[in-house]
């Protein structure tokens, strides 16, 4: 199926959760994860199931004065 991760269109297996979109992005903590704009807890990223179509934004926070 494909999604959107930080708008660049990525294929993922059917059945690909969050976490399996995350992995492909080899992202490291700290980071947020939403999906369609809707924020996801970090304990939740195993489970949340995507669909195609999906659009999923990893955000790492950036500090500074």
């Amino acid at each position: 199926m494909q999604v959107h991760i930080n708008h660049q269109p990525h294929e993922l297996p059917d059945g690909a959760t969050l976490a399996d979109a995350i992995a492909r992005l080899e992202a490291r903590p700290p980071y947020a994860a939403a999906v369609n704009l809707r924020f996801v807890p970090r304990e939740r990223h195993a489970e949340h199931r995507l669909e195609a179509g999906d659009r999923i934004e990893v955000i790492a926070p950036i500090s500074g004065g």
